[in-house]
């Protein structure tokens, strides 16, 4: 009996410790996201069209990414539904080709509907090898247009990597609670 107990405390105390312990990592993650769209929203680079008329987005603060030949992705978001923040999301990225070095990105995705956010929340979205990012500068996101219901943006952080390869993005969402 006094094992039972003892099991029984040890795994309430896990359970705690990784409830908090996750929580405080989305505050972070939402902290980033919302630092990173003010930031977006400063640039001058022409997102207010597509914050204001978009059915939603995801923000992706931190995107860290590396590869010599084989390369990855990876980065932890927050999905806003209507400007209100609806959950969380993941972002994995495998390529192969030609590639080398690691860079730090922040990514944004628009989507056109809310069909398109709809799928994206279903937690099965993927982009093809063929989906691009816009490499965010000065204005150049006027002119931008969403392709299959979406639109991406990548704003580089740091680091410096050459990349010709082919890949695709797998995506997973998971709701907040309220």
């Amino acid at each position: 009996m006094k094992i039972l107990k003892s099991i029984t405390f040890a795994t309430i105390l896990f359970l705690a410790i990784g409830v908090n312990a996750q929580s405080t990592k989305d505050k972070k993650i939402i902290k980033d996201a919302d630092n990173a769209k003010e930031k977006l929203k400063t640039m001058e680079v022409g997102l207010d069209q597509f914050f204001n008329n978009s059915a939603g987005y995801v923000i992706f603060p931190n995107v860290g990414k590396g590869g010599f030949i084989i390369g990855g992705a990876s980065g932890n978001g927050v999905v806003y539904e209507n400007g209100e923040m609806v959950g969380m999301a993941d972002l994995k990225k495998l390529s192969v080709g030609l590639q080398a070095g690691g860079q730090a990105i922040t990514e944004i995705i628009f989507f056109e509907t809310e069909e398109d956010l709809a799928e994206f929340k279903e937690g099965d979205f993927e982009f093809s090898a063929e989906a691009s990012a816009v490499a965010l500068k000065s204005g150049v996101s006027v002119n931008a247009k969403y392709r299959d219901g979406v639109a991406v943006f990548a704003l580089p952080k740091a680091g410096l990597m050459a990349d010709a390869s082919v890949g695709g993005q797998k995506f997973d969402y998971t709701p907040i609670m309220k």
